[in-house]
């Protein structure tokens, strides 16, 4: 499995704790930025995940910012994208499962380290179940497709 992750100044220290936990389980992540924690805008690293998870140059994105709220909104503008913002473990293992989410967003300002680093673990052991579920994620592509083909 290939990760890309990214965050904005306000999620720089979560991601670095993040990215330990994907070096100690030996997964290939590339890092998008920032590099530090001067002030930059978060749509732009939310773009560039979801860009490189829509592309299937990566199988998965994480991105993170204060909330995470902003930087999944972002995240979420890119066709194919199906970012989740998670901040308890049911939600992750859920938005993998029934959802097939392809980016977990996290918010570092509002749940602790090791918390996000479980989400992290669940969300990236879970497959997605499909079957009923299947359906309905066809259902939000058919969605971003009607929007495409409208020139929006």
């Amino acid at each position: 499995m290939k990760v890309v992750i990214a965050s904005d100044h306000g999620g720089f220290r979560l991601k670095q704790e993040i990215m330990k936990q994907l070096e100690s389980k030996s997964i290939e992540y590339e890092d998008y930025g920032a590099y530090s924690e001067e002030s930059v805008d978060y749509p732009d690293y939310g773009h560039k995940v979801g860009e490189a998870v829509a592309s299937g140059k990566f199988d998965r994105g994480i991105v993170i910012c204060g909330t995470g709220i902003g930087i999944s909104i972002a995240a979420n503008k890119v066709p194919g994208v199906r970012a989740a913002l998670c901040g308890d473990c049911f939600s992750a293992k859920a938005s993998r499962e029934h959802n097939n989410a392809n980016v977990l967003a996290l918010g570092e300002r509002v749940i602790g380290v090791e918390l996000a680093k479980m989400i992290v673990d669940i969300w990236l052991e879970t497959e997605f179940a499909g079957g009923r579920h299947e359906r309905r994620v066809n259902k939000i592509s058919d969605i971003e497709e009607k929007y495409r083909q409208m020139g929006k």
